[in-house]
């Protein structure tokens, strides 16, 4: 499979790459680089905006605005200017940052927190316990913690169906399934796939016919395609050691686009390899769907 590089983004930690529809165009972000990505892969238009404070993950909105989590906020943004926090995540627990964030197909905005791993020079802080949640934040502006479970890294926000979630804890290289009830919490998590020894599961994306497209972070090099049965059955490589996420995208939707990242790596690494922190795109055969938007349906 025929892998091309469709920006040198060099970002830090490129992730949460979305296909825009209404205006075709990707969105994404670069955590450690505090910047908020927009292209038209068709003709190469580029915007770039820089932000204080660093975004994690990006979200569109019915009314063609977005919502953005950072570290410690998801706020709403207009494309332009700095976003505007709306809640406040885990206010209680200082040492905890937002991570991987999706709206899902109930329209409300669900996004993951994990221990800080960022030390505020930018270098890289172990993780040493498993600290992470999983919330929900409604269109009506409110905020709800939807399970008990703990991640050491929460990533992998998918909906096989719109009562069943998929999500990743990438620190213990696993894919979980969860039911969502009627309440609004998750069900017990059980284990969809696990053990895959290239890498670790960050973001995802899923095709029309079910499959799991999962990048694999920390040195895994590809994505992963895991069927309805938990089996992975498609690894596509990528000509950059840490994939963190993907989207389909493209007028029908056929091209996977891939975010990368750079962080932690050496300058005698980057030297070798500069197209770290990269996007990349390939054709695999499938289709995706549409970018879920956040907002109540009329």
């Amino acid at each position: 499979m025929m892998t091309e590089l469709v920006f040198d983004a060099q970002d830090v930690v490129g992730e949460s790459v979305l296909w825009d529809d209404r205006r075709e165009r990707l969105v994404w972000v670069d955590i450690i680089g505090r910047r908020i990505h927009a292209l038209d892969p068709t003709t190469g238009a580029h915007r770039l905006w820089l932000i204080e404070a660093r975004p994690t993950s990006i979200a569109l909105c019915l009314d063609g605005s977005a919502l953005v989590g950072t570290e410690r906020h998801i706020c709403a943004w207009s494309w332009h200017g700095e976003p505007r926090p709306l809640v406040e995540v885990e206010p209680d627990l200082p040492d905890n940052r937002l991570n991987e964030g999706a709206a899902g197909p109930d329209g409300a905005f669900w996004v993951g927190s994990m221990q800080q791993n960022i030390a505020p020079d930018d270098s890289p802080r172990d993780i040493t316990a498993a600290a992470g949640r999983l919330y929900r934040y409604a269109p009506d502006g409110r905020l709800s913690q939807v399970s008990d479970d703990l991640y050491g890294i929460a990533n992998t926000l998918v909906w096989p169906e719109p009562n069943r979630l998929v999500v990743a804890d990438t620190t213990k290289n696993s894919l979980y399934q969860c039911s969502l009830r009627p309440d609004g919490r998750l069900g017990p998590r059980d284990i969809l796939s696990e053990g895959f020894d290239r890498g670790l599961p960050d973001g995802s994306c899923m095709d029309a016919e079910g499959g799991i497209w999962t990048a694999r972070v920390a040195g895994g090099a590809c994505l992963t395609r895991t069927g309805p049965d938990g089996q992975i059955d498609r690894v596509a490589d990528l000509p950059c050691s840490w994939p963190t996420s993907c989207t389909f995208g493209g007028p029908d939707l056929d091209k996977l686009y891939v975010t990368s990242a750079r962080f932690t790596m050496a300058s005698a690494h980057l030297a070798a390899h500069p197209l770290e922190g990269a996007l990349f795109a390939l054709k695999p055969g499938v289709r995706g769907y549409p970018a879920h938007r956040f907002g109540a349906p009329p």
